[in-house]
């Protein structure tokens, strides 16, 4: 029987918003259906730009959990795994090894690195110009071993993300062509969606930014949110003509709003009838009839054995970490059979 697995996670840097809904977790909770699923917490990912703070990291993995559980992401099916990157060690393991395989100037030429050091308000550290190693060995632990040719390994991605899973497949080919054929390269799982612009007009949500909905905020904290979203800044006034093409809000309604009225809405918009007032107070009453279900499975997230569920996934994981890192020793020569006996 093929081999069908899923690996995706997220840094616990602070809560979820509604970009990593529409953007990744969406999509996450549908691929549980029919994947075996494992969703990590990259805490040791975090670290590479959060080291100052490890309360922060520490509080976020509960947050990220109860997140999780809201969205539709379930690790009481057999197929679900929560995991947590720290209780793996061997990943640390593949990610020393893997560095082998990787010259230094390829990492510095690397688009995210190259991008995420202008955001940087510190020296980059090692840890930090390693990072997409460390993702290739965080894919590449359940890789199947041995694969066969119906075997999947997907990683859920965005179309702009796609050319940084080529680092995990060129590690995998450099390390199949010294050693032999080991790893299953990895494939991803387009999201359709692009990214959620901000609040404040930015081009993407973020929490560093404070721009962001949180899949936690109240009804009235989103209230006063979605009031204070920047709309078409060439309507200042209700009768003046808009251009919702051009609005955040009406982006927003497109994502999480009625798509029964959108026409409606966007004509309205440019022949002045429909205010930003008014579009605002509609957009938030949408915003928190799509939060509602989520809010209430937090709730009962609250009450569950997460954090047992996040040990047991972890585990789980950590055993098949083991065969592949068993499996690496023996391809490289690092079990020495006739002298460790």
């Amino acid at each position: 029987m093929a081999v069908k697995r899923i690996l995706t996670g997220i840094r616990p840097t602070g809560p979820l918003h509604l970009g990593h809904y529409a953007g990744a977790l969406k999509m996450w909770a549908e691929l549980q259906k029919d994947y075996e699923c494992f969703f990590m917490i990259a805490d040791l990912q975090a670290l590479t730009t959060h080291a100052d703070s490890p309360e922060l990291i520490e509080n976020s993995v509960r947050e990220v959990l109860l997140d999780f559980f809201a969205a539709g992401l379930d690790p009481r099916r057999e197929n679900v795994h929560f995991i947590l990157q720290s209780g793996i060690p061997e990943l640390s393991e593949l990610l020393n090894y893997f560095t082998m395989l990787v010259p230094f100037s390829e990492l510095e030429r690397n688009p995210t690195i190259k991008a995420e050091r202008l955001t940087l308000k510190f020296s980059p550290t090692a840890g930090f110009m390693i990072y997409p190693i460390s993702q290739a060995a965080d894919i590449l632990f359940c890789s199947p071993i041995p694969f066969k040719e119906k075997d999947e390994l997907l990683v859920p991605v965005g179309a702009d993300q796609v050319p940084h899973l080529e680092e995990t497949n060129r590690v995998a080919r450099a390390f199949n062509k010294k050693y032999g054929e080991l790893f299953l390269e990895c494939k991803p799982k387009l999201s359709h969606f692009s990214r959620l612009p901000g609040i404040d007009g930015a081009e993407k949500m973020s929490k560093s930014l404070g721009n962001a909905i949180f899949l936690s905020d109240s009804e009235e904290v989103v209230n006063e949110k979605a009031r204070s979203m920047y709309t078409d800044p060439t309507k200042p006034r209700k009768g003046d003509p808009g251009h919702p093409e051009n609005c955040p809000a009406y982006y927003y309604h497109q994502v999480f709003g009625d798509l029964g009225t959108l026409e409606d809405r966007a004509s309205r918009c440019r022949s002045g009838e429909l205010g930003c007032v008014e579009c605002k107070s509609d957009l938030a009453k949408s915003l928190n009839e799509f939060l509602s279900p989520i809010r209430e499975r937090r709730k009962e997230a609250e009450k569950l054995p997460l954090g047992k569920y996040l040990s047991d996934g972890t585990k789980y994981a950590r055993e098949i970490a083991k065969n592949t890192v068993e499996n690496v020793r023996r391809a490289m020569h690092l079990d020495y059979p006739s002298i460790l006996k």
